[in-house]
């Protein structure tokens, strides 16, 4: 039963993540570097403060060019109202709010630390593997 599958067996928790004194330009040649198109900003304490995406950092650019002073740092364009996701949700829940909504990947928060993230790709790899061991199972 897909309920039975949790966030916590899919989720990615080796994360590029930033801090918010991070330079943009230092977050822009990361993004690009580890081929991704946003990461999560977190204090010393690893709490999530905060994402910062590529389209955040086209805003920092052109907001930059307007004023004729490009750059800053992540804190001053990276979205602060993030939605996030217990380790302990079911995929079902999780497919669910990626289909509400826009998003593409959704943090995982446990004890208020980010410990992971989970991604659309992510559950239909879960998806998949789970209707591979069900035909096995009906196989055998």
């Amino acid at each position: 039963m897909l309920k039975s599958i949790k966030v916590r067996d899919y989720m990615t928790r080796h994360l590029v993540t930033f801090r918010s004194d991070t330079d943009l330009f230092t977050a822009i040649n990361r993004l690009l570097e580890h081929r991704i198109s946003g990461a999560p900003v977190v204090d010393s304490q690893g709490h999530l403060i905060g994402l910062l995406s590529e389209g955040d950092c086209l805003r920092g650019i052109l907001s930059g060019a307007y004023y004729e002073a490009t750059g800053g740092t992540v804190s001053g364009y990276m979205i602060r109202e993030v939605e996030t996701i217990s380790p302990e949700v079911d995929i079902i829940e999780v497919s669910q709010r990626f289909l509400r909504g826009r998003l593409g990947r959704i943090p995982v928060i446990e004890d208020g630390r980010l410990v992971g993230q989970i991604s659309r790709s992510d559950v239909l790899r879960a998806v998949k593997e789970f209707a591979q061991h069900e035909q096995g199972k009906a196989a055998g």
